[in-house]
């Protein structure tokens, strides 16, 4: 029995996993409140982290109806690029800045001035650092923060920082690791001249976790964090790893041709190399994986978020929502929306704002406009697919995840525009169980490591065959042609929007 436990920006969810028949036994949730402000601070407070932890826990124990004695092993996933500081006796300086934060804007785009702008960052680190890495943080920290700044013993992300709670030691696997911005993917290894940039002192280097690889336990959990979670006291402590890390674990995606899409607030599409091919492209982030390889992955910021400002502005629920794109033909009718409402990311138009063409006195209907979101949220996918195709990567077959995922009318178009089959895991919380997963593997020996994992997703990761989705090559023609217009927009955004 694994214990595996995924900590996102939402709320906390645990999961009960019955890693000998792959079966997961029952599952828990615990929500969190965020802090945040106009001039885009998004904080959170660790300590929120472990009563939802704790609460999560317990409520998946009593669904699946076992003992905590019984739990052999945990798995932490967190949200990836925050950051937790910890003085010398372990308590958080200050709530933790989350992915989602970007008050440290400025700092970060004095880091890439520093670093040679994004094809400096690519070169160097192997990603082009973006608002609301984890290294601007720290440059933040230090101007706007001394007094905290001074007292840093542990700079940890919020897995990490979950993983100190529950062991007592401070350590960091390389997948989580790779999204810090003071990382080289290429290497493997912290880039120590960067931090000392921020702090030539050397005392942000100092404060670093050891790094770990994914297969290797931290440690057993503390008797009295085994006592308040009801949890086998020699239970061990997987490395865990970052949300997006641990949720292509919880697919399967840990081999060539496999992309997991995740369909919710934003968009996350990610695959699996077993070499560091860094792409030209500054939108796709060569992070490492939780599974031994590297996870090329792309980022929207406009997927259910646009489509539930089109529901809310038509007054619909999700179902009379589907039930308008549905009605909608391809390319509804000649109206296109470029569903930029906080910017985007992929394509890297950050200061782009939405906008709605082609309307005339026909075509403005309530089903076209439905039709016109999901199409242009999804062209933003197709968008990063192609850039990861571009890289070389295979896209034999997409595991869907994400709340849009349960929609087949969202999932038929995700096939047609992608041109390419698709189907979503039984279980969708798959970020909680590839860390159940990713414990079990860690702490099985086995000679060959990559094999052992597989067998564990082979059993584990159980696909719901009622959700598989096969493109048509007749609407992926049409498809394609609405798709080229997208294109076209979008280059006329780039080069008339400011940077």
């Amino acid at each position: 029995m694994y214990l595996g436990i995924d900590c996102g920006t939402q709320g906390t969810k645990a999961l009960m996993l019955d890693a000998g028949s792959g079966q997961v036994l029952g599952a828990g949730s615990a929500s969190h409140t965020l802090l945040s402000a106009a001039n885009g601070r998004r904080e959170q407070q660790p300590q929120q982290w472990l009563e939802a932890f704790e609460q999560a826990t317990a409520q998946a124990l009593a669904a699946a109806g076992i003992n905590g004695e019984r739990i052999l092993g945990i798995g932490v996933s967190g949200q990836q690029h925050g950051l937790v500081l910890l003085d010398e006796q372990g308590a958080v300086l200050r709530p933790a800045k989350l992915w989602c934060d970007t008050e440290s804007s400025a700092e970060n785009q004095r880091l890439l001035d520093h670093l040679g702008g994004e094809s400096g960052s690519l070169q160097r680190l192997g990603v082009a650092i973006a608002p609301g890495y984890t290294v601007s943080k720290l440059l933040w920290t230090r101007e706007q923060h001394p007094d905290v700044f001074a007292r840093i013993a542990h700079i940890l992300l919020p897995h990490d920082y979950l993983n100190h709670w529950l062991t007592g030691r401070a350590c960091s696997e390389y997948g989580d690791a790779s999204g810090t911005g003071y990382f080289n993917v290429r290497t493997r290894s912290w880039d120590v001249e960067l931090l000392n940039f921020i702090d030539p002192s050397g005392r942000l280097c100092n404060a670093l976790p050891e790094l770990i690889e994914s297969d290797q336990p931290v440690g057993r959990l503390r008797p009295q964090i085994a006592r308040r979670l009801g949890l086998n006291p020699d239970a061990v402590v997987a490395s865990g790893g970052g949300d997006n890390m641990m949720g292509a674990i919880g697919t399967g995606n840990i081999r060539h041709g496999a992309i997991t899409m995740s369909l919710g607030t934003s968009g996350t599409l990610y695959a699996y190399s077993d070499q560091p091919t860094v792409s030209p492209h500054a939108q796709v982030a060569t992070f490492c994986s939780s599974s031994g390889g590297w996870l090329p992955l792309i980022c929207t910021m406009n997927l259910t978020n646009a489509s539930g400002l089109i529901q809310q502005l038509l007054a619909l629920d999700i179902p009379s929502f589907d039930a308008l794109v549905a009605q909608a033909p391809i390319g509804a009718e000649g109206l296109l929306l470029l569903p930029f409402f906080n910017g985007e990311r992929v394509p890297a138009l950050p200061n782009a704002r939405a906008s709605l063409l082609g309307m005339d006195s026909d075509n403005l209907t309530r089903a076209n406009l439905c039709r016109a979101v999901v199409e242009g949220t999804a062209f933003g996918l197709r968008y990063g697919l192609d850039l990861l195709r571009a890289s070389g990567l295979r896209s034999d077959d997409l595991r869907l995840i994400g709340g849009a995922a349960k929609s087949p009318v969202w999932r038929q178009v995700i096939a047609d525009i992608m041109g390419t089959p698709l189907v979503c895991p039984q279980h969708t919380e798959a970020a909680a169980l590839g860390a159940a997963i990713q414990a079990a593997w860690c702490l099985t020996p086995a000679a060959d490591r990559q094999a052992q994992l597989a067998e564990l997703c082979e059993r584990c990761v159980q696909l719901d065959t009622s959700t598989q989705t096969q493109p048509d090559p007749a609407r992926t023609a049409q498809y394609e042609a609405v798709y080229q217009r997208y294109r076209e927009q979008v280059g006329r955004l780039a080069a008339n929007t400011p940077a």
